[in-house]
């Protein structure tokens, strides 16, 4: 038998995992990808604090003497903690929904609108996605805080 000479193919990409320990110290995150992550933990903390948001919305209307102990919660504190932690609570709470929310609405766009789906538009949806959730929170953060 005779062998036949195949033609010589161009050296194929090698594809490898990221090593957590070496790799993800320098791995360069993008503006979607930190969306995408927040979008999860944002919904991680909603779940997280369900019996709060419970309790919040009951105590706050079941009378006008709960709904006393239920301000009195934020400004002198309960079970030990000052009011200004339940205040914490209460704001890393309203982050999770906003941005989870605007982040929930970047999605929708995106599934639903073929042409939105370019990296230009990831990017600024992305970044435009933080800076809502971030700036809502930060106005809601200064009422909920007495600022104004």
């Amino acid at each position: 038998m005779t062998e036949l000479a195949s033609p010589q193919r161009p050296k194929r990409p090698e594809y490898r995992n990221i090593n957590a320990f070496k790799d993800l110290t320098t791995y360069r995150m993008t503006p979607a990808a930190w969306v995408s992550i927040l979008h999860r933990a944002s919904g991680v903390i909603m779940f997280l604090l369900m019996p709060f948001v419970i309790w919040m919305f009951d105590t706050s209307i079941s009378s006008e003497i709960s709904f006393e102990k239920f301000k009195a919660a934020f400004n002198i504190g309960m079970l030990g903690l000052p009011g200004f932690i339940w205040k914490l609570v209460a704001l890393a709470l309203i982050w999770g929904y906003l941005h989870h929310f605007i982040a929930g609405i970047r999605h929708l766009w995106m599934d639903a609108s073929h042409s939105a789906v370019t990296k230009e538009f990831g990017k600024s949806s992305a970044l435009t996605t933080l800076a809502l959730s971030i700036a809502l929170t930060l106005v809601l953060g200064a009422k909920l805080f007495g600022l104004y």
